[in-house]
């Protein structure tokens, strides 16, 4: 079996400090970066997937209502749309081997609306390094983890949500989150690594 890791939208407007930080974000991307680097053998895939937002008029606003609109975030240019540095040094070392961008001109909380460099989606880019199981972590369990959880189980991959490895907005929306996912066949389980 062919198995990926999905690290979802550790960027820096979505950790403590950034535009719209959550709460544990720093310490997640921490824990991410050790996982992969002491299970590097157990994935023959590992993508990342990222904001990136150019002008997304239905989802940035001045004046955001929290639940269709936000304020800006991860906008192309902006040291906000950057992987934090736990994450971005796992990029440049190769652990993690493709990048996928979503959300340049609408919003987008699936990494499955992400494409690579070559513009390919990610569910082709998963099917052509012929993935079967995810492991998905990332921020915000709440939001981007769970639409690409759901996302993967209806496009037939067997999905674990690592959730130590996921920080979520708040505890009630996160939790509500996880149900939905588990409702949907994804496993959830605590990673492991020392």
């Amino acid at each position: 079996m062919i198995n990926a890791l999905l690290v979802v939208d550790v960027q820096a407007d979505f950790v403590e400090g950034g535009s719209l930080g959550v709460p544990g974000g720093l310490a997640v991307a921490a824990l991410i970066a050790r996982h992969l680097r002491h299970f590097k053998n157990e994935y023959q895939f590992v993508v990342a997937s990222r904001d990136y937002h150019e002008d997304a008029p239905e989802h940035i606003s001045d004046h955001p209502d929290f639940v269709n609109t936000w304020p800006p975030h991860c906008m192309v240019g902006t040291p906000g749309a950057a992987f934090v540095p736990a994450i971005q040094n796992l990029v440049r070392e190769k652990y993690i081997q493709t990048v996928v961008t979503k959300g340049r001109h609408a919003a987008a909380y699936s990494a499955f609306d992400g494409f690579d460099t070559r513009g390919h989606p990610l569910l082709d880019v998963l099917k052509e390094n012929r993935v079967e199981h995810i492991d998905v972590c990332g921020i915000a369990t709440d939001y981007c983890v769970r639409a690409s959880a759901l996302d993967g189980r209806k496009n037939q991959f067997q999905v674990r949500v690592l959730l130590n490895l996921c920080a979520a907005v708040n505890e009630a929306t996160g939790q509500q989150a996880l149900e939905e996912m588990r409702a949907a066949g994804c496993q959830l389980q605590a990673a492991t690594a020392p």
